[in-house]
């Protein structure tokens, strides 16, 4: 393990254990959270369990965000991506699965993916500084919001209350959030209810908005 992985597990887990206050004021935002894969989400043309989670953020910034000083990491604080480039205003970029596994295989981590519990875990998001390592937003989810291509998302994006994306399976329980009856929608906005879905592959989505 290099000096460097070394600093970022420990300023990570020190961050994991102090419970940080999310910061209110970031322009990048998670957006929405598929954790309980059964499609080929990332447009492969093979489902895959580890490949085809995916998380969603959103720039809700005026202006282009350098995303270099970003991290997504589980309920545990283990590294999961290191976001790279810039990101528009306005614009989402969603990172997969098989984002995630190619990311911790380059970097010399262990190669697990996203790796989100299915039990209920949670998704974190860091910003990461010379000297300290805040994170700027938490989402933990609950193992009905984990269940087969059941999506959580804001609605509408990025300010609006989180929301269960159970339109490709049904949620009948009473546990909160309830099931908002809209599918998953990786890269577009969390509107199904007022825009009308356009047909294509998540190949070609993958395509658009990674």
């Amino acid at each position: 393990m290099t000096l460097h992985r070394t600093l970022l597990c420990a300023l990570l887990a020190l961050a994991v254990a102090a419970a940080l206050a999310p910061r209110a004021d970031a322009a990048l935002r998670l957006n929405e959270i598929l954790p309980g894969p059964a499609t080929d989400w990332d447009g492969s043309g093979v489902f895959s369990s580890r490949d085809d989670e995916w998380v969603e953020v959103v720039n809700t910034g005026p202006a282009a965000l350098d995303l270099s000083p970003f991290m997504l990491t589980d309920a545990a604080g283990t590294p999961r991506f290191r976001f790279t480039g810039f990101l528009g205003a306005g614009e989402r970029l969603v990172v997969f699965g098989s984002d995630s596994y190619a990311w911790e295989r380059d970097t010399g981590h262990p190669a697990f993916g996203l790796s989100f519990g299915n039990s209920g875990d949670s998704v974190m998001l860091w910003q990461i500084g010379a000297s300290d390592t805040m994170l700027i937003e938490q989402y933990a989810y609950l193992s009905h919001e984990a269940a087969a291509d059941r999506a959580i998302g804001r609605r509408p994006d990025a300010e609006g209350a989180w929301s269960l994306f159970d339109g490709l399976n049904p949620y009948s329980g009473t546990t909160e959030p309830h099931g908002n009856g809209c599918a998953p929608s990786p890269g577009t906005p969390n509107q199904c209810d007022s825009t009308p879905v356009e047909s294509g592959s998540w190949g070609r989505l993958k395509t658009l908005y990674r």
